[in-house]
């Protein structure tokens, strides 16, 4: 079983997901220059290394159908509550899909790890030094009521979220110096020299909200009002907490777009929220929604014996995923006393018998995560090669020796369940860490019992954690789950009173600014960060600035490598598992096209209704 959602999110791609990662201004470069200015340079595009896959005059993406069909329901499980329908702040639950309603400057490719292309920006130009940058907007650009699109949208939008949005927007957008009208369809964006890499990208992908609309509102409180957005979908009927929909606006202003050609194809976009991935997996079957991803081994290799699976109106497909693999696992949070020393972490992380689990629990079909960078070229393997030990070198001292040598992995177990050696070895590491036995209980270093409470907002794991929790006992360890709801969940999350959790992070295909959100120790007290762990060492703040200002790839490449050995040095969590492709399962009622994008599934942006599978295949009441 893969973890798939946290209660709460932003996403359009995940907030044009890796965009979180940032640059230096003497590094970002645009794509392929289209006109020169004055010295500033005018492209169709940006990339964090300047590399491009489309033409300045490229018609549609080559992962859609450009004549796909209009209509029909596209309709997909998910979890968490939503209470809010402001993903952008921190007060509130809020859907992440919600995002999806608002138009930004650029939009991006799923088949590139980093690309964006002109959406509500026609063009953007480049000063010479980098530091600024205008985007010359389109003047047919328009909310979904009718009003103008313009260049005072986006300035109250980017400095709202820079003052009133989650901490994590408003950590991304602290160089961001200005952001000034060059009359109504141009914006002129100005950062701090020094800047991280990828900020134009971020600041690029950010929605762009109605300042006409939130003159009369306030932006920084939860609200279940639809909000006026601009793209594609707007918000349509609603449930709290039990559904949604998402309806097709049929005068999109942008729907020629190349960046939106073959796309937007649905006439409804619906989630329905559960609670309980049996409870999902039961309304698939009976029609309730029709296309799942399916992260749950045990129903993928036996739960699919149904009558509309056998019927073959219900059919499944395996998707390659080319992104870097999810950072999941139980992650430790070491501002407790219990867990700031490294060598008990790892005695807790010998408890867990990954293949005992995987054997028993998940049908064999996952592998075990090792790196903070799995499943890419960004994982350290080996001993460092002379460009990882260059930028290791000077910490030599300050972090731990092993750093220089092959990097640290988690134990590989016997598979009975209860490795007589592993636990041995973690009672030798708990020794060492000051612990010590009082008959059948564990002692920490203040002489008090020790306990760790497994915090979860879902018991979808559950299966997996006592058996983990059981080993625990066994060296005298108070170890319990606990499930509260996911709002309770969220409020310890941010005020970061836990002992463990588990969470999944997305880790961006060119990792920059959002390594600072998860490991940086600048946001190691910021209520409602992202740095769950605690993490507070030099070496890490260090090469996470370097990442950020790398000047190639193959920079990044090397610098995320060195990373990769000092966060896995310190034994900060117990990675989970993760599997190399999508599971989906559906109705068969969709077309798609020939090839799938290699960055997503592309499943609600690029697929379509097919009318005459729905007439034979479609659940009652959808046909």
């Amino acid at each position: 079983m893969q973890r798939t959602s946290q209660p709460k999110g932003v996403s359009r791609r995940e907030l044009i997901v890796g965009l979180g990662g940032v640059v230096a201004a003497s590094t970002w470069r645009p794509g392929i220059a289209v006109a020169q200015d004055e010295g500033w340079t005018t492209t169709h595009g940006m990339s964090v290394f300047g590399d491009l896959a489309m033409p300045v005059d490229f018609k549609c993406f080559p992962y859609v159908r450009a004549d796909a069909p209009k209509g029909g329901v596209f309709s997909q499980d998910t979890q968490g509550p939503f209470n809010s329908f402001n993903p952008f702040i921190l007060s509130g639950d809020a859907p992440q899909m919600v995002s999806m309603i608002f138009d930004t400057l650029m939009s991006g490719s799923l088949d590139e790890p980093d690309a964006l292309y002109p959406l509500v920006a026609q063009s953007v130009a480049v000063s010479p030094d980098k530091n600024a940058m205008r985007f010359a907007l389109r003047p047919p650009a328009r909310f979904h009521d009718g009003s103008p699109l313009t260049a005072a949208d986006v300035i109250f939008s980017l400095t709202t979220l820079k003052a009133k949005g989650r901490p994590s927007i408003r950590l991304m957008l602290r160089d961001l110096d200005s952001v000034s009208a060059d009359g109504d369809h141009a914006v002129i964006v100005r950062f701090r020299p020094g800047r991280s890499r990828q900020l134009p990208l971020f600041v690029a992908g950010l929605p762009i909200f109605s300042a006409k609309y939130y003159a009369t509102r306030a932006f920084d409180q939860s609200t279940l009002d639809p909000p006026l957005g601009s793209a594609g979908y707007k918000i349509g009927k609603f449930e709290a907490g039990r559904t949604i929909s998402f309806d097709r606006a049929p005068d999109y202003w942008g729907r020629d777009l190349p960046v939106n050609v073959g796309q937007n194809n649905f006439d409804t976009l619906r989630f329905e929220f559960f609670g309980d991935r049996a409870v999902a997996f039961e309304s698939f079957k009976a029609g309730v929604y029709t296309v799942r991803e399916e992260f749950t081994s045990s129903i993928w290799a036996t739960g699919y014996d149904f009558p509309a699976f056998t019927e073959k109106r219900v059919v499944r497909e395996t998707i390659p995923d080319a992104r870097i693999s999810g950072v999941q696992g139980w992650f430790f949070n070491i501002r407790r006393p219990a867990f700031r020393d490294p060598r008990f972490r790892e005695a807790v992380g010998c408890c867990f018998d990954f293949a005992w689990t995987n054997a028993n629990l998940m049908y064999g079909a996952y592998h075990r995560t090792q790196s903070y960078f799995e499943k890419s070229p960004m994982k350290a393997m080996g001993a460092p090669d002379d460009r990882e030990r260059a930028l290791l070198e000077p910490f030599r001292g300050k972090i731990p020796a092993e750093v220089f040598g092959e990097p640290f992995a988690p134990p590989d177990s016997d598979g009975s369940g209860q490795d007589r050696a592993l636990l041995r070895r973690a009672m030798d590491l708990m020794a060492g860490a000051g612990c010590k036995r009082d008959g059948a209980t564990l002692l920490g270093q203040d002489g008090k019992p020790v306990q760790i409470e497994f915090l979860d907002f879902s018991s979808a794991l559950e299966r997996h954690t006592q058996p983990f929790i059981k080993n625990l006992k066994l060296l005298g360890i108070d170890a319990r789950m606990r499930v509260v709801d996911a709002a309770q969940y969220q409020r310890r999350l941010e005020e970061f009173d836990f002992d463990i959790i588990t969470q999944r992070l997305v880790m961006a295909n060119s990792p920059g600014e959002e390594l600072a959100s998860m490991f940086g120790s600048e946001n190691v007290n910021v209520r409602g960060g992202q740095n769950m762990i605690g993490i507070a060492d030099p070496a890490v703040d260090a090469l996470i600035a370097r990442a950020a200002t790398a000047g190639s790839r193959e920079d990044l490449v090397s610098i995320c490598r060195a990373l990769d050995r000092v966060l896995r040095a310190g034994r900060y969590w117990v990675p989970h598992w993760y599997n190399p492709n999508h599971w989906i399962a559906h109705w068969d009622v969709f077309g798609r096209p020939a090839q799938s994008p290699r960055y997503d599934t592309g499943m609600a942006s690029t697929w379509w209704w097919d009318e005459e599978r729905a007439k034979k295949n479609a659940p009652a009441g959808q046909k």
